[in-house]
C-alpha cells in the first residue's frame, strides 16, 4: 500500500550509524507550522513521532498544498541531529522529500503488527548497505570518499555541541591574508564565506598555521568538502553573513575540493538596507548591503594611503533607490578600475547594482565604501532589482532626488534618523562633555541660529569632480590631489561654525556645504560674490543677519576631537530642515501624554 507509513521507520533511522545507507521511509506530517522562513513538523510512523524541519526550498510545496498537515511524505535525504541542551533527544533535518498522499482524516496510530513496510528499492534488497558503500568507495575520488564516510550535513544543522560532521560548500567570498600583532605576539589570519546548496551561509576563519595551509587551497567559486572544524557563537560586530555561528578551521581540519562532483550555484543572499535608513550604521562596525540605480560614475582617482604611502585607485558612483535618496559609494582597487570602467561604459543605461558588505562612513554626512570582501552584482536577477528598475523607468527618472547626508524630511519615519526621535535640548550637550567619547552618537534638536561669525573661514576651494580641497597650481588653475589632475576652475564649499540657542543654553555647531546652504539661503560661491561687492549696503552682512534667529530642526552627531592634547566635544550638523509646526505639536502632545502616564 502506497498510502501508508513505514512500519518502525523512525526507529530504523535513529539506529543508523554514520556510515550506513539511508532507507527511504514514508511518514505522516503532524503539527505542521512555520518557524521563520522554514516549517517544522512531527514525523509520525504510527508508533513513534520525532521533531523534524523542512528546508526553505520546500516552502513553495507547502504553500501550493502538495505537502499538507496530516498528509504523507517520503523522506529521500535527511540528517538526524541532537537537540542542543536536551541530552538524548534528536530531530530530523529533512534535505529532500516528496509528497505521497494528501491530508488524511486523522493522525495515524498503529500497533507493532499492523504497520506496513514499503518495499525498498531493489539495490538495497540485492546488496547490503556496507557492500554498496565499499563498491562506491573503490571508484570514487578522494573527496567523494570523504563525503560517503561521513554523511554531508547542511550548514543549518551545525551547532557547537555537535560531534564530527562534513559539509559541502562553495566559497562565495575570500578575504586577504592579513598579519596582526598583539600582546601575545604576531600572526596571520584570513577568512572565507561559505554557502551550501540551501543557500545557508557561514564565515570560516583560519589563524597562523591553518591560514598558511589553506590560503592557497580555498579559491573563490569552487566547491569543497570540509570536516573537523569547530563552531562558536558569532561576534555580531564583525560577522558578515546571516548566521548565529562562525566556524574556525585549524591545521588538522580536512579540506578537499569536490572537483568531480556535480556543481551547485548558490544564490548570493542580500540583506538590503534602504538608502534613507543608512544613518544608524554610520561609523559602526556592522556592514550593510545596498541596491540602487547608478546615477553617475566618476573618473578613476589615485589616493595615497596613509599607512604605507601607496597610491591606490578609487572611483565614486552615486546610487539612488525608491526612497528618493542618493548616496555616494566609493569603489576601491580592482573594483574601481575593472567594474568601475564597466559601469562608466553603461552609465547612460542606468544599471541596477547590488553590493554586499559595505562600510558606512560619515563623509558628506553618509557615505559607503567597498572593502576587500565586498561583492558587486550588476543587474542581478532578483525581485528587488526588477521592482527597482520598473520604478525608475516609470517615475524615478523624473523624480527629484536628494543626498542622504544632506538632511531628511522631518516627517520621515525612519527610526533613529527621524527628526522626531532622540530629541534633546542643547543643555544635553553642554552638561555632558564626554558625549561621543567611544563612538559618535546621534541626536535631534530644535534650536535658533543665534550668531554666525562673519570673519571666519566659511568655505574652502573644492574640486568640481570630487569636492576635495584643491591648491593653486604653479602656473595657473587648481591642482586636486585626489583626482591627480589640474582644472582651470574650482568651486567654493561651505565649512563653517554657527552658534545655536534654545531655552536651555547655547552651543557651537559645525556645518558642511549642503546643510550650510539651507541655513544661509545661498551657495558659498554666491555669498563670496556678495562679500566682494562694495557699496553703502553690505549685502554679505545682511545675508548673515537674515539667517540668524531662524528656527531649524537639526540632526547632529557628537564626537570627541583631540586638540593640543586636550579632548573637545564636536557637534556636527548631519541634517537640517524647517520646523513643521503641526508635527511639533504632535510631538509635544505625545510628551504630555507620556508625562501623565508616568505621574499616575
Amino acid at each position: 500500500m502506497e498510502n501508508s507509513v513505514t512500519q518502525d521507520g523512525i526507529a530504523s533511522v535513529l539506529s543508523l550509524d554514520s556510515s550506513s545507507a539511508q532507507p527511504q521511509i514514508v511518514v505522516q506530517v503532524v503539527d505542521l507550522k512555520p518557524v521563520g522562513n522554514r516549517y517544522t513538523f512531527n514525523a509520525n510512523d504510527g508508533k513513534t513521532k520525532i521533531k523534524a524541519m523542512l528546508p526553505a526550498t520546500l516552502t513553495s510545496e507547502i504553500v501550493s498544498g502538495k505537502i499538507q498537515n496530516l498528509g504523507l511524505i517520503r523522506l529521500l535525504d535527511y540528517t538526524p541531529n541532537d537537540i542542543p541542551g536536551k541530552s538524548g533527544e534528536k530531530y530530523l533535518l529533512v534535505i529532500k522529500c516528496e509528497a505521497v498522499a494528501s491530508a488524511l482524516d486523522s493522525e495515524i496510530k498503529t500497533k507493532a503488527s499492523t504497520g506496513i513496510m514499503l518495499k525498498p528499492k531493489q539495490e538495497f534488497v540485492a546488496k547490503s548497505a556496507s557492500q554498496i558503500i565499499n563498491e562506491q568507495r573503490g571508484n570514487a575520488a578522494p573527496a567523494a570518499r570523504m563525503a560517503m564516510t561521513r554523511r554531508v550535513h547542511p550548514l543549518v544543522s551545525l551547532n557547537p555541541y555537535q560531534g564530527s560532521w562534513t559539509i559541502k560548500v562553495r566559497v562565495t567570498n575570500k578575504g586577504i591574508l592579513r598579519t596582526y600583532k598583539n600582546a601575545r605576539g604576531e600572526g596571520c589570519v584570513f577568512n572565507v564565506e561559505l554557502t551550501d546548496e540551501e543557500g545557508t551561509q557561514i564565515q570560516a576563519t583560519m589563524f597562523n598555521a591553518a591560514a598558511k595551509k589553506f590560503y592557497d587551497t580555498f579559491q573563490k567559486g569552487k566547491v569543497y568538502y570540509i570536516s573537523r572544524g569547530s563552531l562558536k557563537l558569532a561576534n555580531k560586530q564583525f560577522k558578515t553573513v546571516q548566521n548565529d555561528y562562525e566556524m574556525t578551521l585549524n591545521e588538522y581540519s580536512e579540506v578537499e575540493e569536490a572537483g568531480s562532483e556535480e556543481m551547485f550555484i548558490p544564490e548570493t543572499i542580500f540583506n538590503f538596507v534602504p538608502i534613507d535608513e543608512l544613518g544608524p550604521y554610520v561609523n559602526q562596525k556592522e556592514l550593510v548591503d545596498v541596491i540602487g540605480v547608478v546615477q553617475s560614475v566618476s573618473p578613476t582617482m589615485s589616493i595615497r594611503r596613509k599607512s604605507d604611502n601607496e597610491m591606490i585607485p578609487k572611483r565614486d558612483i552615486v546610487l539612488a533607490d525608491e526612497t528618493k535618496k542618493t548616496v555616494v559609494v566609493s569603489l576601491w582597487n580592482d573594483l574601481a578600475t575593472d567594474l568601475g570602467q564597466e559601469l562608466l561604459d553603461m552609465a547612460d543605461k542606468y544599471p541596477v547594482i547590488a553590493i554586499k558588505s559595505l562600510k558606512v562612513g560619515d563623509f558628506q554626512g553618509v557615505s559607503l565604501s567597498t572593502i576587500s570582501k565586498s561583492d558587486v552584482v550588476v543587474n542581478p536577477d532578483i525581485p528587488e532589482a526588477t521592482k527597482l528598475k520598473s520604478w525608475y523607468d516609470s517615475e524615478g527618472k523624473e523624480t527629484s532626488m536628494s543626498a542622504i547626508g544632506s538632511g531628511m524630511s522631518p516627517s520621515a519615519n525612519n527610526g533613529s534618523r527621524s527628526m522626531y526621535s532622540d530629541r534633546v535640548c542643547l543643555s544635553h550637550f553642554t552638561t555632558n562633555p564626554s558625549l561621543g567619547e567611544d563612538k559618535p552618537v546621534f541626536f535631534s534638536t530644535r534650536a535658533y541660529i543665534s550668531f554666525i561669525k562673519p570673519d571666519q573661514a566659511m568655505w574652502y576651494r573644492a574640486c568640481k569632480t570630487c569636492n576635495k580641497k584643491v591648491t593653486e597650481a604653479m602656473d595657473s588653475g587648481y591642482w586636486c590631489e585626489g583626482c591627480q589632475k589640474k582644472d582651470k576652475e574650482c568651486s567654493l564649499r561651505y565649512i563653517m561654525a554657527v552658534k545655536v540657542s534654545d531655552s536651555t543654553g547655547e552651543a557651537w555647531f559645525s556645518a558642511f556645504n549642503d546643510e550650510a546652504e539651507k541655513m544661509i539661503g545661498c551657495t558659498a560661491d554666491e555669498l563670496n560674490i556678495l562679500k566682494s561687492e562694495e557699496g553703502e549696503v553690505n549685502e554679505f552682512q545682511t545675508k548673515l543677519k537674515e539667517a540668524t534667529w531662524s528656527a531649524h530642526l537639526f540632526r547632529v552627531s557628537v564626537s570627541q576631537q583631540e586638540y593640543n592634547s586636550e579632548k573637545r566635544q564636536r557637534i556636527t550638523v548631519r541634517g537640517v530642515a524647517p520646523v513643521d509646526f503641526a508635527a511639533e505639536t504632535r510631538l509635544l502632545l505625545q510628551d504630555i501624554s507620556k508625562n501623565k502616564m508616568t505621574s499616575q
